[in-house]
């Protein structure tokens, strides 16, 4: 994991094209980061590209070149987007590797690499899982918060009855 201070190895990125543009070579790996974190968070609570935009003065067309990394997200703008998706600013840097590290060799080898995006397939994050979205979305649509609680504590009882997680296939059940 990066330190406050310490310097990160890009490898063979080579720079930007000017003003928060992305070099022909592609976005630097921590600009496809932060973006695939911010995608993660807007779709976790359901919110819009567009509403997103709206909400910090921009077209939903530049939030999706934030999200990709193809431009940079300026820190001003990191601000405004954390204040608007509910986290804080470390959200979008927690657990970042050195992309020169053996740890973030094997991070991409499990197939968590910069996207962030939410999968259908088995993702080592089980926050980039596309059940998970499901899940959390179907959670807070129950308004009664004993309900809620409810959910939780059967959830925590099941996952420690349950050592293995069962493998579904990819497939997921759709029956809340």
């Amino acid at each position: 994991m990066v330190k406050s201070g310490q310097a990160v190895d890009t490898g063979h990125w080579r720079g930007r094209g000017g003003r928060g543009r992305v070099a022909k070579d592609g976005p630097h790996p921590i600009d496809a980061i932060v973006g695939a974190r911010v995608r993660q968070r807007r779709t976790l609570l359901g919110m819009s590209q567009e509403k997103l935009g709206e909400a910090i003065g921009l077209t939903f067309q530049q939030v999706q070149k934030y999200e990709r990394g193809a431009n940079r997200i300026s820190a001003s703008r990191l601000f405004e987007m954390a204040r608007v998706l509910e986290v804080p600013i470390s959200y979008f840097f927690d657990d970042i590797q050195d992309p020169g590290s053996e740890a973030a060799r094997a991070q991409g080898d499990a197939g968590q690499g910069p996207e962030g995006a939410v999968s259908e397939g088995r993702s080592a994050d089980p926050l980039a899982r596309r059940e998970t979205l499901e899940l959390v979305r179907a959670y807070y649509r129950i308004r009664n918060p004993e309900a809620r609680h409810g959910i939780v504590a059967l959830a925590t009882a099941l996952g420690q009855a349950s050592p293995e997680p069962a493998d579904t296939g990819g497939a997921s059940a759709r029956s809340f």
